[in-house]
């Protein structure tokens, strides 16, 4: 039987899911706020392998939004090609960097609005650099945290903001980052798309997909 979600019983498959896999780390490779950006610009689309092939040898060319700013679009493209919409990926990252040097000088800016502004960087990778860059309070829904989402009960909103909303009105802020990263590791090793595994969740029995397979 399917239930309404609650914070009680948010906060218990938050715990359960804790205890299960510990504390997750993002699947990205970065050391600093420049190379968090343009590897989840990189990453629309593609792998978090994938892109983590690519940034060790762009990174080592071009070490800062400054030096990016004056790549050769062509240059950019023979390093990132294999993650896919290379052309427009090189793009968005070359002209962010202008626009962050141009218009905040080269630094970084730390609001929702303003990185919204920047050339690839929708709501969700927004998101994701105000929690993982300047541990800020940001939940990014992807796919998995979409389908989890509406698997366990929190929201049945048909867009990625209409599920955001859901969420953050029954978790709190300080515990945002890390739904995001749990639910993205329960999505890739455990709910997966196709073929959920269900007799092994540490949270069947909290999830209204279990109890209801029709969802």
């Amino acid at each position: 039987m399917k239930s309404i979600m609650t914070k009680a019983r948010s906060d218990k498959i938050l715990a359960l899911l804790h205890a299960y896999y510990g504390e997750v780390k993002p699947d990205l490779n970065y050391r600093n706020i420049y190379e968090l950006v343009i590897a989840v610009v990189l990453s629309a689309q593609t792998t978090d392998r994938q892109v983590n092939g690519v940034t060790g040898n762009l990174f080592s060319k071009y070490p800062d939004f400054g030096s990016l700013a004056k790549a050769v679009g062509r240059d950019v493209e023979k390093i990132i090609k294999s993650t896919g919409f290379f052309k427009t990926k090189t793009k968005n990252i070359i002209s962010l960097s202008r626009m962050i040097c141009a218009r905040f000088g080269g630094v970084l800016p730390d609001s929702l609005e303003n990185l919204l502004e920047l050339p690839g960087v929708g709501r969700k990778s927004a998101n994701v650099i105000l929690s993982m860059g300047f541990n800020k309070p940001g939940l990014a829904v992807d796919t998995h945290v979409s389908r989890i989402s509406k698997r366990m009960g929190y929201s049945q909103g048909k867009t990625p903001a209409a599920i955001e909303k859901d969420l953050c009105t029954i978790i709190i802020p300080q515990k945002w980052k890390m739904t995001h990263l749990l639910f993205i590791r329960h999505g890739r090793s455990i709910c997966t798309a196709r073929n959920p595994l269900c007799n092994v969740c540490p949270v069947s029995e909290l999830c209204n997909y279990f109890l209801s397979p029709e969802i």
